[in-house]
């Protein structure tokens, strides 16, 4: 069964597991093996963002196994403290098997019960599991960001997606 709950800094050996694997499918914003993320670092992470109430550092478990994770990340000021910028990576093991929807469906109840309005994202356009469940869990494509990213010698789209609350 899988439990979904904010990440606690002991979790973040883990989860920079799951980010590596996640990056190493060459659809995140790092290419495979370009970032190095210390457990250190992100455990000082997890703890500053989970201190912003309508932020946090969100984990998909199943017996004390990271599956996956889902940041979400609010700012303060005024005229955008209503929203939060989401990041989301499943481990390749556990992809296809409702660990991102899980986590979705929670971290939208969570985003509804700290009154965000606005949840929003962005996601390569040829990764299209990705795509289908945001469009599944009620994210949109509001708009197309050309040559965003430059991945294996050529230019790529990004869409960005949000959901209204």
């Amino acid at each position: 069964m899988i439990e979904i709950r904010k990440a606690e800094s002991q979790d973040a050996g883990q989860i920079v597991q799951v980010i590596k694997n996640a990056e190493d499918s060459g659809y995140m914003m790092f290419n495979p093996g370009e970032r190095q993320v210390s457990a250190e670092s992100f455990a000082k992470f997890i703890v500053t963002l989970n201190d912003n109430v309508k932020s946090g550092v969100f984990i998909a478990c199943e017996k004390q196994q990271v599956l996956g994770y889902l940041i979400a990340q609010n700012e303060t000021p005024q005229r955008i403290s209503h929203r939060a910028y989401i990041v989301a990576g499943v481990h390749s093991d556990s992809r296809g098997k409702g660990v991102g929807k899980a986590l979705f469906a929670h971290v939208i109840a969570w985003a509804k019960s700290v009154h965000l309005h606005r949840l929003e994202l962005t996601v390569i356009v040829e990764n299209l599991p990705a795509v289908t469940l945001y469009r599944k869990m009620g994210f949109e494509i509001e708009g197309v960001k050309q040559d965003s990213l430059f991945i294996n010698d050529g230019y790529v789209d990004e869409y960005y997606m949000a959901k209204l609350l």
